[in-house]
């Protein structure tokens, strides 16, 4: 595909004109009576406001070219890409799995001399045209299999960076890494042996302990939320590095800067959590850190106490407000809902937290018509043997 002969000024200024339209809507208005090519104008706006969020510098460049679907979707976020800057740099890196090319270009910046490898040809094609329209030109392209160009290759890199496809063939998601595509597990080996440093980018809901038992030799693990959304779990790995314990990094990433809590799996083994009735305070850890399974670490590194096992909710009468997570101070406990909810929320908006309760946050809403929003929070939760709800604002 020639890019740039296809994708004109005019289409360029068709898609900043109706970036806010709907796609379906203005395919079937403008059908048969637009000047341009209409189904790739369309295409372009629908992938510019999947990727507006998340790629908001990006998809608001009509200079760029997006390309359709899965691609967007599943290309990091420029605050995720932007993270993982800081953790590598060298003389030369390759990435295997290119796709879109967000991870490929931010990296780029810590390398002099950068190899893109992708399997699907309209992929690299699109990663040469936006490259060209960045002014990079420290960029080699391959298109094909990435292993097999890895293989053939007599250079080695700094760092080998890889984004495995995690959907099967009838499109189910994966989460093993041997499941995925590269094979990782059964390729790791010939990637040691090309590359002084291999970092892995896998989806969220990776198991860590899982993901360890395959691939032992994984050094770090950073479990990335933004705004609380964990959103990538990244793998890494290093020549000549001996590290005694295997670190775990919680990273929250917000437009206030970036929290943290590290913690290892035999730190966890260790610790001892404290459990006591509701104090002044309940404390909710951050998503990444309930996701890296930090439950009793946390609770004990912050001298907190827990509500029950299952709960991984905490209390105190006096925090710290660099604590990563969300504090709550508990105003009072509701003993009858149904009445109470009415009285304190005549509108029905206050935010709800479910944790280890009988009724899920959605079904508790649906079953007393609340909706979230506002600055007050219904904590339902189980404290020892009972199930008890409480009435909170957070600080």
């Amino acid at each position: 595909m020639k890019i740039a002969k296809v994708y004109t000024d005019e289409i360029r200024e068709f898609v900043q004109e109706y970036l806010d339209s709907d796609p379906f809507k203005l395919f079937l208005a403008l059908k048969g009576k637009a000047n341009v090519d209409l189904k790739m104008a369309v295409d372009q706006i629908q992938s510019r406001q999947k990727a507006r969020k998340k790629l908001p510098n990006w998809s608001h460049n009509f200079s760029l070219f997006f390309p359709e679907g899965i691609s967007v979707e599943q290309a990091s976020s420029e605050e995720t890409a932007q993270f993982k800057i800081d953790l590598v740099h060298g003389h030369s890196m390759i990435d295997l799995t290119g796709g879109f090319g967000v991870d490929t270009y931010f990296l780029s910046r810590n390398f002099k001399k950068v190899t893109y490898c992708e399997r699907d040809g309209d992929l690299v094609d699109i990663f040469r045209y936006n490259m060209e329209v960045l002014g990079e030109e420290k960029f080699e392209t391959f298109y094909g299999d990435s292993l097999q160009i890895l293989s053939d290759s007599d250079r080695t890199f700094d760092l080998i960076f890889v984004d495995p496809a995690r959907r099967g063939d009838r499109n189910q998601k994966l989460y093993r890494l041997s499941d995925c595509e590269p094979d990782l597990v059964s390729n790791w080996e010939l990637l040691k042996g090309k590359g002084d440093s291999i970092l892995v980018k896998t989806s969220p809901m990776l198991d860590l302990k899982q993901a360890i038992l395959e691939i032992p030799d994984i050094q770090n693990i950073w479990v990335i939320s933004v705004k609380n959304e964990v959103k990538e779990v990244l793998l890494f790995w290093e020549k000549n590095k001996k590290i005694k314990t295997r670190m775990i990094h919680c990273v929250d990433l917000s437009p206030t800067g970036k929290q943290e809590f590290n913690f290892s799996f035999e730190q966890e083994e260790l610790a001892v959590n404290k459990y006591s009735e509701v104090k002044s305070y309940i404390i909710e850890p951050l998503a990444v850190i309930l996701k890296a399974g930090a439950f009793k670490t946390f609770g004990q590194n912050f001298g907190l106490d827990k509500l029950h096992p299952n709960s991984h909710l905490y209390t105190s009468d006096t925090v710290h407000t660099d604590i990563p997570g969300r504090i709550f101070e508990v105003i009072r406990e509701f003993n009858q809902p149904k009445k109470e909810l009415k009285e304190s929320f005549p509108s029905g908006k206050v935010n709800v937290i479910a944790r280890n309760f009988t009724l899920s946050a959605d079904e508790i809403k649906s079953k007393f018509r609340l909706k979230d929003g506002g600055d007050d929070f219904l904590i339902a939760t189980k404290v020892g043997d009972r199930y008890r709800v409480f009435y909170c604002k957070r600080i």
